[in-house]
């Protein structure tokens, strides 16, 4: 969660050759020292920093910090990986095993059942995947591995490891249960420990913050969070639209935000049969994730809320859709682009750079496409006569190469 670090990756593992390469670089123990150094500075009791003792560097961990799948994949496959009809009819069953549960904990934040179980099974599989040691891993030396070997985030690494070692001083789990993902997100709902110590709570009254085993704790401690961001408690996510022909894709610009009466005064239309929201002056922003030939969405305060949890446009509205099938919803009026070539890492990197040469300004060049970089694709687009909905594949960067060309 928050860092993207969704339990349902592929396991990755290095060839055995360049695992021992890295558990043997010297400069890890130095960094390990350091770390104890800085918890013994910042408080953390000496009985958690026993932890440090024997820790050696994860090898698998370096690589999954290259291939996220929420952006590495096209948004449909990310979506379809997760809202499958097993997963849905599980759902449905975990709504009814938990009513109680749930019930209680929407009167306590507010949040729908039906998010909290959709961020239940986006994350960890409705906690199928927590006892399998082939995809969970020992939280404490992954932050380590990150922390002394990711340079690019190495502050972050460092504070969400500290924060495990909070966790274990505090007694809410050990070492041994203390598992999660890659990046050390824990539990049914994927916590990391900053998350945790801010909004984990005990919600079944036996002392402990148990989001590993207790599924009450879990999903109350995510609707602590989502609460804690402002969610809306009686208004949804958003929906999908059906947008008029020679729509205006600029005011798809997934920031400016209208009521839903101004959207239907520019042709805007309820897509699936769901109408739009009473109070029609509920304001919402329009996104089209894959352009002009993809569903488009009206997106509402709560999706903001939803991308607290995880930044990717692609993790965000699976969370939503999975939510609407889970209540019994349809699936999407209007199917995805599927022919289309994504991006590679590299390749929307290029694209970045280039669009940056050219006086569009992207944000950064990190291979990741958000809304600075749709926005300088839609400005690029625009000036080049073609559709400005701001969608990046492989066209529009044989598009973009062609006019940075400089002339022989």
């Amino acid at each position: 969660m928050r860092l993207t670090a969704t339990l349902l990756l592929p396991l990755l593992v290095l060839p055995a050759g360049a695992a021992r390469a890295q558990e043997a670089r010297p400069d890890f123990e130095q960094c390990l020292a350091g770390l104890q150094t800085l918890a013994e500075e910042r408080g953390v009791p000496a009985t958690a920093r026993e932890a440090l003792k024997e820790i050696s560097p994860d090898p698998a961990v370096l690589p999954a910090t290259r291939t996220q799948a929420e952006f590495v994949r096209p948004v449909w496959d990310y979506i379809d990986a997760s809202v499958t009809p097993e997963k849905i009819a599980t759902g449905q069953a975990k709504l009814a095993e938990w009513s109680d549960v749930l019930g209680r904990i929407e009167t306590a934040y507010g949040v729908d059942r039906h998010v909290l179980v959709a961020f239940w099974g986006v994350e960890s599989g409705y906690g199928s995947v927590l006892d399998d040691p082939r995809i969970v891993r020992p939280v404490i030396p992954a932050l380590a591995t990150l922390a002394c070997q990711d340079g690019s985030r190495t502050a972050f690494w460092r504070d969400e490891f500290l924060g495990a070692l909070t966790i274990l001083a505090n007694g809410d789990a050990d070492a041994q249960r203390m598992t999660g993902s890659w990046a050390g997100a824990m539990g049914h709902t994927q916590f990391m420990p900053s998350a945790y110590l801010k909004h984990a709570v005990d919600f079944d009254g036996d002392g402990k913050r148990d989001i590993w085993r207790s599924v009450p704790d879990a999903l109350a401690s995510t609707a602590n969070f989502l609460k804690s961001y402002g969610w809306r408690s009686g208004e949804g996510w958003g929906q999908e639209v059906a947008l008029p022909e020679n729509f205006d894709y600029r005011l798809a610009d997934e920031t400016t935000e209208r009521s839903f009466s101004e959207w239907a005064a520019l042709g805007l239309k309820p897509a699936g049969g769901k109408a739009f929201p009473e109070g029609a002056e509920r304001r919402a922003t329009l996104v089209v994730p894959a352009g002009a030939r993809g569903p488009a969405f009206l997106l509402e305060p709560n999706f903001k809320v939803i991308l607290r949890y995880n930044t990717a446009l692609a993790y965000a509205l699976t969370v939503a859709h999975l939510s609407d099938r889970l209540a019994g919803g349809a699936g999407f009026a209007r199917d995805w682009p599927r022919g289309d070539r994504m991006l590679t890492n590299d390749e929307r990197t290029d694209l970045q750079t280039r669009l940056e040469a050219l006086g569009h300004p992207t944000g950064g060049t990190d291979g990741k496409v958000g809304p600075k970089t749709r926005a300088a694709i839609r400005a690029f687009q625009s000036a080049h006569g073609l559709v400005p909905d701001g969608y990046a594949e492989a066209g529009l960067l044989e598009k973009v190469r062609a006019g940075s060309r400089k002339p022989q």
